[in-house]
């Protein structure tokens, strides 16, 4: 199988999946609109079918993997309110906060219907999100402890972590 055919081989937000996701983002206040099929994508930082954010509104395509609209909406979640109010295209997250929005990530999108936390790994992994342990899978099992205490202290997951469903006010 080719790069391109893994890249292919992962969740899309095609209706159903999109409609499933827009109550869980609005939970935290995120607004998630659709553009037309093939139109760019406003406050995409990589481009193409990627998801982007500007302000509270999540940008997403029919085309648009899940992880990505995920991704950045857990970029938001981990923001203060500070740097929520000037987001445009890039986060502007250091190290250590982009291990927390992967982890969220993964924790928020299996709270969605029929996504379970392997397929967001193996799609992470076709995407080619790179940890040091080779795997996305192996990362959050067993590399992963500063992103979960990362999101502890700011309140987005308990000490068993589960989701608060708090939005972050540092």
């Amino acid at each position: 199988m080719t790069t391109s055919a893994l890249t292919e081989d992962v969740l899309r937000l095609e209706d159903n999946l999109r409609l499933k996701l827009e109550p869980l983002l609005a939970r935290f206040r995120l607004r998630m609109e659709l553009m037309a099929d093939d139109s760019p994508i406003p406050g995409s930082f990589w481009g193409d079918e990627e998801a982007g954010l500007e302000g509270d509104r999540l940008f997403v395509r029919r085309d648009t993997p899940l992880h990505s609209a995920l991704h950045e909406a857990c970029h938001f979640i981990c923001m203060d309110s500070a740097r929520r109010a000037g987001l445009h295209t890039d986060a502007g997250s250091d190290d250590l906060e982009e291990c927390a929005v992967c982890y969220l990530q993964i924790l928020l999108g299996e709270q969605l219907p029929g996504v379970s936390r392997l397929r967001l790994f193996q799609d992470m992994d076709r995407w080619g999100y790179s940890f040091r342990l080779g795997s996305t899978a192996a990362w959050f099992r067993s590399d992963a402890d500063d992103a979960r205490e990362w999101l502890l202290t700011r309140g987005l997951i308990d000490a068993n972590t589960q989701l608060t469903w708090n939005l972050n006010q540092l």
